[in-house]
């Protein structure tokens, strides 16, 4: 597990030039001040005003348009990838074939599929949902205009978010959703959670398509849909979660991804604009200073305000409106839960710490405290020294757990609500995002060393991770938001996913 603070020192030092020049940062860069503000509770008089705009709705493609014509129909699982494409992560079965140097990788090829000769960035492709129901998605910016910017002066606060839902089976009819827009993908280009193992401008980031149709109509359903709030890892766009987004809004879930502005990399609203990092200069300033745990305190509460922001957003008219036809009214904002990878897996927690309106959490290898090292208790979160009273999943990559990690096991031991622990073996910390599946293709085209491979999403195959993690989370949301039954999925090992080790 990379903690808080080594994902950011680690991510920061590939752009450490980069960081003095203006193209990296967008307007006048302001000091950290403190700590972000305190717990709004979500009835009192201080929750924060909200606008959501509208970005409009996407008509249906002709038949020569983007459309997904090989999504499976509603209710059909998703085609079994290739395991040959697997080799060069196993390495138990000879190295894959190789690619040609700069060639690539179809958008709409299998996994395994071995690149063509024609010269240009990779490109990539993301494994298919698995649930029932085609997925839809609509994106606009919400603003909370009583809240004031806390990395920019003289602003309200900006977020972008995603939200994904079970659509009609007529959704093939309408695009398919980039992962990333063209200004999103530059700045992840630029700085990303791959650097150095991937070097800049060989991928082409913007080319990849999620499985999610813009503008498609939702499908019937019968009473009102559960909600999960996704927060991306340091220096993550929300994008980089797209794969569980996917899978869970096919399992019948309205999933709100949010970008946290001047945090990520870059984030696009709409007409174009696009807002880049503030970090790398906050944490710059903050080394100098010999005050990153006060930064890492501010980053984080300011993640646990931006889903509070989102969440108040969601329950007010002007979100209504921005939804499509048969999702408005359709939100059960008493079934609300909150996951995420890394700094998303500890906002996730704050989330569920602070707000009453979080039922449930999941957090995906992220260290819960203030602290460069797992093992270090010192600098401890509210999550850690409080505890929590409503269920918490701790995925971690191999080694990480509630024995190894000091701020697992400090909110295992004050938490009063179930909790539950698993490990991915031979995982890495970028196995829980959609790394896994796109960091093989990457290398198959670029001739990446095993080493490196190893270096960001480990051993463990990646159709049995992405399938692993979906499983995990997905019964773990069914369990406590809508009262399912998981075959006692998350109540200990399990020969269907021998990968996922329990942790009591």
């Amino acid at each position: 597990m990379d903690t808080t603070e080594q994902q950011v020192i680690r991510r920061a030092a590939t752009v450490a030039a980069a960081v003095m020049t203006a193209s990296l940062i967008v307007g006048v860069a302001v000091g950290t001040g403190g700590p972000g503000g305190g717990h709004r509770g979500p009835g009192g008089a201080d929750r924060p005003v909200t606008t959501v705009h509208s970005t409009g709705s996407m008509k249906p493609v002709g038949a020569t348009g983007t459309a997904d014509r090989d999504a499976p129909p509603v209710g059909a699982r998703a085609r079994t990838p290739d395991t040959g494409s697997l080799r060069l992560l196993t390495g138990n079965t000879g190295p894959a074939a190789p690619g040609t140097p700069g060639g690539t990788v179809r958008a709409d090829a299998p996994w395994g599929t071995r690149p063509d000769a024609a010269p240009g960035p990779v490109r990539m492709r993301l494994p298919a949902p698995t649930g029932a129901h085609p997925v839809g998605i609509t994106t606009f910016p919400v603003t909370d205009r009583r809240r004031p910017d806390p990395w920019m002066a003289g602003r309200s606060r900006e977020l972008m978010v995603s939200v994904r839902y079970p659509a009609r089976a007529g959704a093939r009819l309408f695009p398919r959703a980039p992962q990333m827009l063209p200004g999103e993908a530059a700045g992840f280009d630029e700085l990303n959670t791959f650097t150095p193992h991937v070097p800049a401008g060989k991928v082409d980031w913007a080319a990849t398509a999620t499985h999610a149709h813009e503008g498609a109509p939702p499908a019937p359903h019968h009473g009102r849909l559960p909600v999960l709030l996704y927060s991306p890892g340091a220096f993550d766009p929300r994008a980089l979660g797209s794969t569980l987004c996917d899978e869970l809004a096919s399992r019948g879930y309205v999933v709100v991804s949010v970008d946290h502005t001047y945090e990520a990399p870059a984030v696009e609203f709409p007409g174009g604009r696009v807002v880049r990092s503030l970090l790398p200069a906050e944490l710059a300033r903050a080394q100098k200073e010999n005050r990153v745990p006060e930064l890492l305190r501010k980053v984080s509460d300011v993640r646990a305000d931006d889903l509070r922001s989102v969440l108040d957003a969601l329950g007010r008219p002007d979100a209504a409106r921005a939804l499509p036809d048969g999702l408005r009214g359709a939100l059960d904002l008493g079934a609300v839960g909150a996951f995420g990878q890394s700094a998303g897996g500890f906002t996730a927690a704050l989330a569920l710490h602070d707000d009453p309106r979080v039922k449930a959490a999941v957090n995906m290898d992220g260290v819960m405290g203030y602290t460069q090292k797992d093992d270090d208790p010192r600098n401890p979160s509210r999550v850690g020294t409080d505890g929590v009273n409503r269920p918490l999943l701790l995925l971690g990559m191999d080694g990480d757990n509630r024995h190894t990690v000091a701020s697992w096991g400090a909110t295992w031991a004050h938490s009063s609500g179930p909790l539950r622990g698993f490990m991915l073996k031979g995982s890495r910390h970028a196995s829980y995002t959609d790394g896994q599946s796109l960091i093989p293709q990457i290398a198959r085209s670029l001739k990446l060393p095993q080493d490196d491979i190893t270096a960001l999403i480990g051993t463990v195959p990646p159709r049995r991770a992405v399938a692993a993690e979906k499983a995990y989370v997905s019964a773990f949301f069914e369990r406590w938001l809508r009262g399912r039954d998981d075959g006692g999925l998350l109540d200990g090992d399990s020969t269907r996913y021998p990968e996922m080790r329990f942790v009591p």
